[in-house]
């Protein structure tokens, strides 16, 4: 009885095979991924958020085996890395700093005589005794160098732009970089209250040695009657005379905000520079203030807690596809990618086209 059975079932099982084009094994195993993901560079609100997106999408939908590479490439370097589960991202997409930890490592910066160790060929080693099908490298540009560099060597790759300052090329915003405006922001906004009470002129300075996106992003939505960036040249007579007629025309202060990385006199930091010239043009009252890295701490905004989680969403997307070699960027609404070889070494600088500048002009913002 039980023999016939068998004879039955096992018949259903090849009518079915010839019918469909093959037998259905049950229970088929898949090689399961492994990535490792680590962060490089300066740190700054979102990229635990990041990490958050890409360990998540690839624990929960791919079933893929994340490790975190603690202190950027130095932990491919020391095999500082431990397996991630979907309890060890509880809590991070409000969370600011990076749980795995950063360094301004470089490991193909070229080796003097007194360095005899061969970081590169020690990186690779471990990536393959580890066993790590893809790398995700969350960075700015430095760290795009290195991925480009670490892809040219051989090694799935894919990376996540991170910087406050925005001069990632190839992606229209960077998570980070709407927090450090936020913050900037409310800092102009503060300095109304108190440059409005003492008749003073208030200089701020905010972050950006190259690009001047902070700058002109807070300086427009925080009133600034004065932007100076690194991308336009400025004339400190002309900055004067503008303080000089605001006065004439009954405005009592002046708020002019600063890019760190403007050009100055004899090395002096651009606030300081600023705040001095001013008062030697117009003989008036000048306070400067340095932000410097309360820029780049605390929680991240709305808007780049939910780029952060699509950018990683996507970047783990690209892993189980096959697409390596490449950053993700975020290009209008929509978020694709780039080849890692056309963002690395490369900077978005602001066009003095950027309508924000055209249209501040047409208030009487000065630019320089």
């Amino acid at each position: 009885m039980y023999l016939i059975i068998f004879f039955i079932l096992l018949s259903i099982t090849f009518i079915f095979s010839y019918l469909y084009g093959g037998i259905y094994v049950v229970n088929q195993t898949v090689e399961t991924m492994r990535i490792g993901i680590l962060t490089s560079g300066g740190d700054c609100p979102g990229i635990n958020a990041t990490i958050r997106g890409v360990c998540k999408t690839a624990i929960n939908h791919y079933g893929m085996e994340v490790y975190g590479i603690h202190s950027g490439f130095r932990g491919l370097l020391d095999n500082d890395i431990v397996p991630l589960t979907d309890k060890d991202l509880t809590g991070l997409l409000n969370m600011g700093g990076t749980v795995l930890g950063t360094s301004r490592e470089k490991p193909f910066k070229k080796r003097t005589s007194s360095t005899s160790e061969n970081k590169p060929a020690l990186m690779l080693k471990n990536i393959k005794n580890l066993q790590l099908d893809c790398i995700v490298c969350i960075g700015g540009n430095g760290t795009q160098k290195t991925a480009a560099k670490l892809a040219q060597a051989g090694v799935n790759v894919v990376s996540i732009p991170k910087t406050i300052d925005n001069d990632v090329w190839g992606t229209d915003f960077s998570f980070g970089f709407d927090s450090a405006v936020s913050i900037a922001t409310d800092a102009i906004d503060r300095l109304h209250s108190t440059a409005s009470s003492h008749q003073r002129v208030m200089v701020i300075e905010v972050m950006g040695h190259k690009a001047g996106w902070i700058a002109l992003h807070s300086g427009m939505a925080g009133g600034g009657d004065i932007i100076l960036i690194p991308e336009l040249e400025y004339n400190i007579h002309n900055i004067g005379n503008t303080i000089i007629e605001r006065l004439k025309k009954g405005k009592a202060y002046s708020i002019v905000v600063v890019a760190e990385g403007i050009k100055t006199v004899d090395g002096k930091k651009a606030a300081e520079y600023i705040a001095q010239e001013i008062e030697y043009e117009t003989g008036f009252e000048t306070r400067e203030t340095v932000l410097g890295y309360i820029q780049r701490g605390g929680s991240p905004t709305a808007f780049d807690r939910n780029l952060a989680t699509r950018m990683g969403g996507h970047a783990t997307e690209m892993i189980a596809n096959g697409q390596f070699g490449r950053m993700v960027a975020l290009q209008g609404d929509a978020i694709g990618s780039i080849p890692l070889d056309q963002a690395a070494g490369k900077l978005k600088l602001v066009n003095e086209d950027h309508d924000l500048i055209v249209q501040g002009k047409r208030m009487g913002i000065c630019f320089g």
